[in-house]
């Protein structure tokens, strides 16, 4: 499959961001304004893992010889981390290549200017040639986003450790102490945070899209210190409990599900984004606080399940956007918006995790279902 992709990505839009499948043209989104080549940067460390060496060469020389960010535009500061910085950071670590560790830096240097906002509260968009910044103006109010300023600290720590910089491990500090002195409501973290006043935006809280990575991050910025990061293990538990208590809730026909909270009311809808969460849950269950190492892996399990049901109940066997567990339906989508997949990791990302920690043979089958249902799309 991988083979298959980039074979195809480099035949038809090699250099560029994305390659659309049906049309067989070259795309770039907004997000990354004039920036080139995502694909190939993120693609660099999977390609080197799976021991395509030679298409990792092939990538790693248009690296070098094309990739570019000093230029007039605007990106998404998120985006850019995510694909760029951590694609490079993981190709440099993996493969040794000098390049990959100064242009990372040479990037995040660039990110800096985004951090300049009365709270530290980066701004989602920046312009990297005048260093201006924005929110996106559907943002509540002008706020800056949960899980794009919270998903910046695990590639910024490397920064600092491999540039001797500390500037970039202090941003991430920044932030967290902002996160720290608020009040929130019943323990949760909204999704939307002004970075002029530092206050919360309207309190909607989702553990899928807009604040997802946030916790991921919280959990793994701790792994990563060797367990050393006792303030991102503490936001972590906490925030897990408080979406335990309040969030998590079981369906008639026994599903676990995590809803949305808005104000105080739950939406009984679940993202498919969301479905990271049984990997997380997983990942962090044996240093669970209170001796609750097994609790925890039940919960991941049991969201694994839910995940499951999402893509057995449509006709494709592929899970949609978003389901809902209302109206006398489970783990169904219900709005024509949300009967769509989009080849998101989530739901195999968790596959991937509890098959490591439990050798269930279930899980893998269950990804040997979606890759099967996936390839026969491509028939």
């Amino acid at each position: 499959m991988m083979k298959y992709a980039w074979e195809n990505y480099k035949r038809y839009a090699w250099g560029s961001n994305e390659l659309k499948p049906i049309s067989k043209v070259r795309h770039s989104s907004n997000l990354f304004g004039n920036i080139q080549g995502a694909t190939i940067v993120d693609a660099l460390d999977t390609l080197y893992i799976m021991e395509m060496h030679d298409e990792f060469k092939e990538g790693t020389e248009w690296f070098k010889k094309n990739f570019e960010f000093n230029v007039n535009t605007e990106i998404s500061v998120f985006e850019v981390n995510i694909r760029f910085v951590g694609g490079l950071l993981s190709a440099y670590y993996l493969s040794g290549e000098e390049v990959f560790r100064v242009k990372a830096v040479e990037l995040g240097e660039k990110l800096l200017p985004a951090f300049n906002t009365p709270t530290g509260i980066p701004w989602a968009l920046l312009n990297i040639k005048s260093g201006l910044g924005r929110n996106w103006p559907w943002a509540s109010g002008g706020s800056s986003i949960l899980a794009e300023f919270g998903t910046l600290h695990l590639e910024f720590m490397h920064l600092s450790r491999l540039s001797g910089n500390p500037v970039f491990a202090e941003k991430m500090q920044s932030i967290r102490k902002v996160l720290n002195r608020l009040d929130k409501p019943q323990g949760l973290y909204p999704n939307y945070l002004n970075p002029n006043s530092g206050q919360w935006g309207q309190h909607h809280v989702s553990i899928g899209g807009l604040g997802d990575s946030f916790y991921e991050y919280l959990l793994k910025a701790w792994l990563m210190s060797d367990k050393t990061d006792e303030e991102a293990k503490k936001m972590y538990y906490d925030a897990v409990q408080a979406i335990e208590t309040h969030l998590i809730r079981k369906s008639n026909g026994g599903l676990k599900y995590i809803a949305e909270w808005k104000g105080g009311l739950l939406e009984h809808k679940m993202g498919h984004l969301t479905c990271f969460t049984g990997g997380m849950f997983a990942l962090g269950a044996d240093s669970a606080p209170n001796e609750n190492t097994g609790h925890h892996m039940e919960l991941a399990a049991e969201i694994a399940r839910t995940c499951h049901e999402s893509y057995d109940r449509t006709a494709t066997k592929l899970g949609p956007e978003a389901f809902r567990f209302d109206g006398g339906v489970e783990a169904i989508a219900t709005r024509q918006n949300e009967k769509y997949y989009i080849l998101r990791p989530e739901v195999i990302e968790t596959y991937m995790y509890l098959w490591r920690f439990t050798h269930d043979p279930k899980y893998r089958e269950w990804g040997w279902e979606a890759v099967q249902n996936v390839s026969f799309l491509w028939d």
